[in-house]
């Protein structure tokens, strides 16, 4: 498996978790992870070069793209995520995972009111490109799913979570640890059911 934006946040965790469960990982970033592993290919590189991407996909059964904001890039989640599709396409890779965020879209009903107002406030350009990103991934017609977290945390895992489409309706708190969102990325990484589903992760 392939996990765009590997070195920090969530995808570190994932990359982590990935190469302890005995996976082949490569981790393309741009700036390379901080520890190294047997298990763990690191590519460094612009994942908006479709070069270094076509690369770093090379005999991947899988990509996550696990991508922040850039500074200067008002959608750079968008156009590394259009850069990754276009490369899987190419190249014939088919599942696609893309963490975007809680509030993207019909998700935004699902956060408590209070927290809905910030989030509309202060993140409206980031929230802006996660929804523009997951129009590119939901056209894309390959095998993908949206995991959208809440507020990410450094705690460690619990495994008491939630993810959940906006049509199940649960108001959930929004707060989750990286480690539970990348666990869980693992969990569908290989689930048909979660195909097509974009799914709010929170606690209760």
């Amino acid at each position: 498996m392939t996990v765009v934006g590997g070195n920090a946040g969530t995808g570190a965790q994932v990359v982590r978790l990935a190469a302890e469960a005995g996976h082949s990982v490569t981790c393309l970033s741009r700036t390379g992870r901080m520890a190294a592993s047997s298990q763990v290919r690191d590519v460094v590189g612009d994942a908006t070069d479709a070069a270094v991407v076509a690369s770093a996909i090379d005999g991947a059964d899988a990509v996550v793209v696990a991508v922040g904001g850039s500074a200067g890039a008002d959608r750079n989640r968008t156009a590394v995520t259009r850069s990754v599709i276009a490369a899987m396409e190419a190249a014939g890779v088919r599942r696609l995972v893309v963490h975007s965020s809680l509030g993207v879209g019909d998700s935004m009903s699902l956060m408590p009111a209070p927290v809905r107002v910030f989030a509309r406030a202060v993140l409206g350009k980031a929230l802006a490109d996660h929804a523009e990103q997951e129009a590119a991934v939901q056209a894309s017609g390959l095998d993908w799913t949206i995991v959208r977290p809440g507020g990410l945390t450094d705690d460690p895992a619990t495994g008491n979570y939630v993810a959940q489409t906006t049509s199940e309706g649960r108001p959930m708190k929004n707060r989750i640890s990286r480690v539970d969102v990348a666990g869980h990325i693992l969990q569908i990484l290989n689930d048909p059911a979660s195909y097509g589903q974009a799914l709010a992760m929170g606690t209760h």
